[in-house]
C-alpha cells in the first residue's frame, strides 16, 4: 500500500503541470468565486509553499553540480551554437502566433475576439512586417502590436491584461533588436514571461471553483488527489516555473523537461490551448537555446550557497505572499 501511494504521489508531482498551465477562464462558464482569504491560506496551502521554498533552494545546490555531467556539458555546448536564432525564432514565432491567433478570430488570448475591420488589418499589417527580414521592419510591427495591446488594454482593463503582461516584454524585445539596448530584451522577456506565468497561477487559489470546474468536466487526471487539493498543487507548479524563470534558477535541463510537459498540455485542451500559449511554449525553447547566458540573475547577487540557498528560500516566501496579497486585493 506504501508503495502504490508513493507511485500516485510520484505520478502526480510530474503530471500536475499538465493542468498547471492551463487559463482557467477560458475553459469554463463557471460564474468565478472569490475564495476567502482564510481557505486559500490554508495548513496544507502553508506547508505545500514551505516545501516548495525548500525545493528551490535546494536546486541552488543541485543545478551546478548537474552541470559538470558529461552528457550536459556536450548539451550546452551544442544548444550554445544555436543562440544566434533566437531572436529570428522570437520574431518569426511572434508572427505564426498572431497567424494562429488571427484565423481563429481572436487576438492575444482565446477570449479576445476580433470584430472590428480595423484591427484586423492592423493585426495582419503587423505579421506582414514581421516577416520581412529587416530589423527596421520589426520594429514598425512591433510598435503596432503595442498599439495593438494598448487596445485590447483599455477595452479589458490593466488586472484582466497582467495575465498577458508576457507581451509587453516580446515587444519590447522586437523593438530594441540592433540598438544599444539589445543586450537588456531577452532578460526582460524572461523577467516579463516569468512573472506572468506566477500572475496567472494565483488566479487558480483565489478562484478555485473554476478550476475544480474543468477537472471535473474535462476529466483531468488527478492521480488519487482531492481536486481541490489537485488544483492547489497546479497552481504551486506554475508559480514555481514563473518564479525561476525571473530569478534565474532554471537552467537548460529543466527547461526542456517544463517545455515538454507544457506542450503536452495540448493533448488535453486542444486548439484553445494552441491560441493561448503558442508563445510562451516560443519562449521557453528560446531559454533552452540561450540558457542564462545573456541574463545576470538575481541570484548571482549572492556568491555562497549558503547565502543563495537563504536568498531564494525567504524571496520565494516574500514574492508568492506579495503576489497573492495583490491579486487577492484587486481581483
Amino acid at each position: 500500500m506504501k508503495k502504490i501511494f508513493q507511485i500516485l504521489l510520484t505520478l502526480g508531482l510530474i503530471m500536475t503541470p499538465i493542468f498547471a498551465q492551463v487559463h482557467v477562464k477560458w475553459f469554463t462558464n463557471v460564474e468565478p468565486h472569490k475564495e476567502s482569504i482564510e481557505n486559500i491560506l490554508s495548513p496544507m496551502f502553508l506547508l505545500l509553499t514551505l516545501v516548495a521554498a525548500v525545493v528551490l533552494a535546494s536546486l541552488t545546490l543541485i543545478i551546478p553540480k548537474m552541470a559538470k555531467w558529461g552528457t550536459v556539458k556536450k548539451m550546452e555546448d551544442r544548444l550554445s551554437s544555436l543562440r544566434k536564432y533566437s531572436r529570428y525564432l522570437l520574431k518569426y514565432g511572434t508572427a505564426v502566433s498572431l497567424m494562429i491567433q488571427m484565423v481563429y478570430g481572436t487576438l492575444f488570448a482565446p477570449e479576445f475576439h476580433v470584430n472590428s475591420t480595423i484591427i484586423t488589418v492592423l493585426a495582419w499589417v503587423t505579421i506582414g512586417f514581421l516577416l520581412i527580414p529587416h530589423h527596421i521592419s520589426t520594429k514598425i510591427g512591433a510598435s503596432i502590436l503595442l498599439g495593438l495591446f494598448i487596445y485590447v488594454t483599455i477595452h479589458h482593463g490593466v488586472f484582466y491584461m497582467l495575465d498577458y503582461g508576457f507581451y509587453v516584454a516580446i515587444i519590447g524585445v522586437l523593438l530594441v533588436g540592433n540598438t544599444r539596448l539589445e543586450q537588456a530584451g531577452f532578460p526582460f522577456l524572461y523577467l516579463g514571461t516569468g512573472l506572468s506565468l506566477s500572475w496567472v497561477a494565483v488566479e487558480k487559489w483565489v478562484y478555485p471553483s473554476m478550476a475544480l470546474d474543468i477537472v471535473a468536466n474535462h476529466h483531468v487526471p488527478t492521480f488519487g488527489f482531492e481536486p481541490s487539493l489537485f488544483v492547489v498543487m497546479a497552481a504551486f507548479i506554475e508559480f514555481v516555473v514563473g518564479y525561476l524563470l525571473v530569478v534565474g534558477v532554471l537552467n537548460r535541463v529543466l527547461g526542456f523537461v517544463v517545455t515538454a510537459i507544457f506542450i503536452s498540455t495540448t493533448m488535453l485542451f486542444g486548439m484553445t490551448e494552441v491560441i493561448g500559449h503558442f508563445m510562451i511554449h516560443i519562449v521557453l525553447i528560446i531559454f533552452i537555446l540561450e540558457g542564462v547566458s545573456f541574463y545576470n540573475p538575481p541570484i548571482k547577487m549572492h556568491k555562497t550557497k549558503t547565502d543563495q540557498f537563504i536568498f531564494v528560500f525567504l524571496n520565494f516566501i516574500f514574492v508568492l505572499a506579495t503576489f497573492l496579497l495583490i491579486y487577492y486585493r484587486f481581483a
